[in-house]
């Protein structure tokens, strides 16, 4: 089992414990990003600033749910520093942690680029911090207001060494439309009238949940909605009792998740062929009223309003019963992806500048609405988005970071974009994927 690193030892601490510092707010974790093809745009300025200062060019590389954000904050930067040039690309999120990982090992890194905040996956703050290859960001005024429970998404050591603009959420995207049409009168609150939701809506012709899980990613996020009420609602301790080596995958409430995830697949509510169904297709087929609804992050709720073909008031979320006491039922609520400066930036000064611009508190809430995300700080001017309101009464006391946050290396999250493939095409057994979960968790 890999070393556990400082900062986890000293946020050991009970879910309960985690959010009651937040104060109600969503806590830290990471948050899986939205995706598509590589795209790029290039942002131009004057050839000096106000100041006379010679031009600085500054490339940023992220996912696609932060190019609406980056657009409009990279265009309201050029008119703070019109001396500085920041040319932006997004690419998917496998691709991200495999090449802009070994651009920042090799040292010719994007001056600014994506992080995933907290731990678990390659790209994440603690695993590039860890290596040295993130510029510290603590002198920044910003940092000094991240809530207590925040602070292990965003922080190693007592540095910071991220920035995200806000939290969001893990529940059921859905077209009001094909509720209404399917007889689905009030929104389920528990897995019973979830079930009995997607029942109404198989028989109305259209696949209740559409799944694209051929994008790796979005394999996980059934399971994230979850375990939450089929975990941590009865041990708000697991994460801890996991590091402690006295709770496992295959022994807790994972088991109980992942067949309920089957259950779903068995009973017909996904598309078909979902190991062969792209994100952006799952995206479609709700947007344009082909299916139900989708297991998603708030944070992509923006990509699916643009793919409406119709009124993308339509579109709205609720929370993903896992359980049949409704009082039981926790919600997964986490960071949503940042960004960080690469510590061998040879224009690091400008780079952090820009950083510190993200962390004012208008460019927050830009930020924060453009995904729907709730702002890391709050003023008179935050929003926040309506679909996501009736997650709200849950953040204060009944819900928990996304899983991979505190999971102790990078290998844990793709075993289990993995096994959930293996099992939606029938090639491996529920003891056998969590098997495989419990062992790259020991490395």
């Amino acid at each position: 089992m890999s070393r556990e690193s400082d900062w986890l030892r000293e946020a050991r601490i009970s879910r309960a414990q985690f959010f009651r510092m937040m104060g109600g707010l969503a806590v830290a974790a990471a948050a899986p990003a939205a995706l598509s093809a590589c795209s790029t745009q290039q942002n131009t300025g004057a050839t000096a600033g106000a100041g006379g200062d010679a031009a600085t060019a500054l490339k940023f590389i992220g996912v696609a749910d932060q190019k609406a954000p980056m657009d409009e904050l990279v265009a309201a930067y050029r008119k703070v520093k019109p001396g500085v040039t920041i040319t932006t690309s997004f690419a998917p999120t496998d691709q991200v942690q495999t090449s802009v990982r070994t651009q920042l090992g090799a040292g010719n890194a994007p001056d600014l680029h994506v992080v995933y905040p907290g731990n678990g996956s390659a790209m994440s703050m603690t695993q590039i911090a860890q290596a040295g290859l993130l510029a510290d960001l603590s002198a920044q005024a910003w940092t000094t207001t991240i809530p207590s429970g925040f602070k292990p998404a965003f922080q190693l050591d007592g540095k910071t060494y991220m920035f995200s603009a806000g939290s969001s959420v893990i529940g059921a995207i859905y077209n009001k439309k094909v509720f209404e049409e399917a007889g689905v009168g009030e929104l389920p609150t528990t897995w019973s009238e979830f079930l009995a939701a997607c029942e109404k809506i198989k028989k109305s012709g259209k696949p209740p949940i559409a799944l694209g899980a051929q994008t790796p990613w979005v394999t996980q996020l059934i399971t994230y909605a979850l375990v939450p009420s089929t975990v941590y609602a009865k041990d708000p301790a697991f994460d801890d009792k996991q590091l402690a080596g006295q709770a496992t995958f295959a022994g807790s409430g994972w088991r109980q998740a992942m067949e309920m995830y089957l259950e779903l697949h068995k009973r017909g509510y996904f598309n078909d062929n979902p190991n062969g169904t792209t994100f952006e297709q799952q995206t479609s087929m709700v947007a344009t009223g082909k299916a139900g609804m989708a297991i998603q992050v708030s944070a992509v709720l923006p990509d699916f309003r643009k793919a409406a073909a119709g009124d993308a008031a339509d579109l709205s979320m609720f929370p993903v019963p896992g359980a049949d006491d409704a009082a039981q039922v926790w919600i997964p609520a986490g960071v949503v992806v940042g960004l960080g400066a690469s510590a061998k930036s040879g224009n690091l000064a400008e780079a952090t500048a820009f950083i510190d611009f993200l962390g004012r508190q208008e460019s927050i809430n830009a930020w924060a609405k453009a995904i729907a995300a709730i702002p890391l700080t709050q003023d008179s001017g935050s929003t926040i988005d309506p679909a996501v309101e009736s997650f709200l009464p849950f953040t204060k006391d009944r819900a928990v970071p996304f899983m991979d946050q505190r999971w102790p290396n990078a290998e844990v999250q793709p075993t289990h974009f993995a096994v959930i493939q293996e099992l939606l095409a029938g090639k491996s057994t529920i003891d056998e994927a969590l098997k495989k979960m419990d062992e790259a968790y020991q490395k």
